[in-house]
């Protein structure tokens, strides 16, 4: 096969941090918050914007609140998990590296003792049917690492007694989420908006806060863990009142992701974007026998993180995916380190079509020209 001219114009494929939006220019940012106090009236503005704004986006229930927290998402989860955890027993669904992450730390951290451990292996998802919603339940919407996500909200019931924990990082502004089935939802800016690491996003619902002020652990909480003060819930925390101190340049660049999502038409748009992109994906393996999805049943496959496994040893897929890098087109689209060998190409909404058709020859030029 003869090399492929045309190349992507962004080469960024990465699934975390994932790519800037199209046309982004750190010159264009709202920058005056630098310098300045996160506590100063103009730092609260702007912190108080990143909850606001996020929830008028993504158009969350009558109640749900919104706070910035240290950590990105995995901070934001084990908030939910080490303040929320120990009244009820728990189910915790995992079928992916962070999935299973969650297990550990439920198991063998929080040591509680009445947990359903539900695992599954890359690929696979576990039965829905089988989840104990007395329980609190705790799963990720999405698999990054596998390229798995949840098909929808129709296995949660409204009437749930337990709460469900819902790590989403990779699902929200890219997949219909069900938010009065969700009582905690955590996510990053680094993913589907392309923004910034080390910023978590919280969310919890009124059920949510109810355990909060009603439920004190037993276990010491850290400082960067604390939602309440004598009992009540911190509210200043869901109005941009930090527990500490965040980077205002990140803080500007997630307001400007934001606004990039409201100027395309809102999550609609975004999740149709993202949707446009798994499709060229979806035509190009139906088009070639060596190239196959990890997720095994279609209804579960990811939109963000496209998982595929090649008719390949472990060995070629490395010379696969460092030939796309070094010939420009393709840049950190090897599979997880805990993932079983492959490529993931990142599809969220900040990635453009145009570069992903112009991807597509370049993977067939690299297997042709590694597996002889």
């Amino acid at each position: 096969m003869q090399q492929p001219t045309v190349k992507p114009k962004s080469p960024n494929f990465s699934s975390g941090p994932c790519a800037k939006r199209p046309g982004y220019n750190v010159a264009e940012l709202q920058l005056d918050t630098l310098g300045r106090s996160h506590r100063s009236a103009l730092g609260k503005k702007a912190l108080g914007a990143c909850c606001s704004e996020t929830a008028r986006i993504l158009g969350l229930p009558e109640g749900y609140r919104v706070a910035v927290v240290a950590g990105s998402d995995t901070g934001a989860v084990e908030m939910a998990l080490w303040s929320l955890l120990g009244p009820r027993g728990v189910d915790v669904l995992a079928w992916e590296s962070f999935g299973s992450g969650w297990v550990t730390d439920i198991v063998k951290q929080l040591k509680l003792p009445n947990v359903n451990k539900m695992e599954v292996g890359y690929g696979d998802i576990v039965d829905f049917s089988k989840v104990n919603f007395e329980n609190d339940v705790v799963f990720t919407w999405n698999g990054t690492t596998s390229g798995v996500k949840v098909p929808n909200g129709d296995w949660i019931p409204a009437n749930r007694a337990g709460l469900t924990i819902c790590d989403a990082t990779s699902a929200v502004f890219a997949m219909e989420l069900p938010w009065d089935k969700l009582d905690v939802i955590t996510y990053s800016w680094q993913k589907v908006l392309g923004g910034e690491g080390a910023h978590g996003m919280l969310i919890l619902s009124p059920r949510a806060v109810q355990r909060l002020e009603s439920y004190t652990p037993p276990w010491p909480m850290p400082k960067i863990f604390r939602m309440t003060s004598g009992g009540k819930l911190t509210e200043g925390l869901f109005k941009g009142e930090t527990i500490n101190t965040p980077s205002m340049l990140c803080v500007a660049d997630y307001l400007d992701a934001l606004a990039w999502v409201d100027g395309l038409g809102g999550v609609p748009a975004t999740i149709a974007r993202s949707e446009a992109n798994l499709k060229v994906i979806s035509d190009f393996v139906a088009a070639n026998e060596w190239i196959s999805f990890l997720a095994k049943d279609p209804a579960t496959r990811s939109n963000t993180s496209v998982c595929m496994s090649l008719t390949a040893s472990e060995d070629q897929v490395k010379q696969i995916v460092k030939l796309l890098e070094t010939e420009g087109v393709a840049m950190d689209i090897g599979a997880y380190k805990d993932a079983p060998a492959g490529i993931r190409i990142w599809c969220g909404a900040t990635v453009e079509s145009s570069d992903l058709l112009a991807l597509m020859p370049w993977l067939s030029w690299a297997y042709q020209k590694v597996s002889g």
